[in-house]
């Protein structure tokens, strides 16, 4: 339970910390085209080493079967977010030199892909699960947030294809509010409470 709830809680402050610790810290423009564009900033280490966190946490996730599966896969997607940096000409400010990471920023966005639709299926197939036929009324308004949640985080993946393959480029306004960013953190926050709900910080069986 405690570490449902850590893991819930760090994923929805991650986009504030990486926004509000570039405002504090750092030169660079606060908001990044995406969440993974921080690594090419000051804020490199701090998001690598959230990212180590949800890793080490979901690999080392222990409860049944299925789910032991799901997580340790989804975790080793996090280390793969982690170990290869996004494309550096995603990012509006980089202090580093392009020519290296274009297989380095493909294989990010697979793993990046593939770690939210994991964290998606683990809340909408895994915990949604009972082990009684009749669960408790707590459980059954658990799994609305569950389902909830799994659908937004689905739905930032779609969108964020359909921006990247269709949009991105032909809309100025669009580019500049970086879209890619807030859809990043709706699905965090998503994840974040999603994770905090199985920890039981809400909606408690009485």
């Amino acid at each position: 339970m405690v570490l449902r709830k850590a893991i819930g809680i760090l994923g929805i402050i991650f986009p504030f910390i990486l926004l509000f610790g570039s405002i504090l810290f750092s030169s660079h423009i606060p908001f990044q085209s995406s969440i993974s564009c921080y690594y090419h900033t000051l804020m490199r280490n701090i998001f690598e080493g959230v990212i180590w966190i949800f890793a080490i946490i979901l690999v080392f996730y222990q409860y049944k079967g299925k789910d032991n599966l799901i997580t340790t896969i989804a975790g080793i997607c996090a280390l793969g977010v982690a170990l290869c940096p996004t494309h550096v000409s995603a990012c509006a400010t980089c202090t580093l030199p392009s020519y290296w990471n274009n297989i380095s920023g493909d294989f990010h966005n697979v793993f990046a892909s593939a770690f939210f639709i994991l964290l998606s299926i683990i809340s909408l197939f895994l915990f949604t699960k009972t082990n009684t036929n009749t669960p408790t009324e707590e459980k059954k308004k658990r799994n609305v947030v569950y389902k909830t949640c799994g659908i937004i985080m689905l739905t930032c993946i779609a969108l964020i294809a359909i921006y990247w393959t269709m949009i991105e480029n032909h809309y100025t306004w669009l580019d500049n509010i970086n879209p890619v960013f807030w859809l990043e953190s709706i699905a965090l926050w998503a994840f974040g409470v999603s994770w905090i709900t199985k920890g039981e910080m809400f909606l408690k069986d009485k």
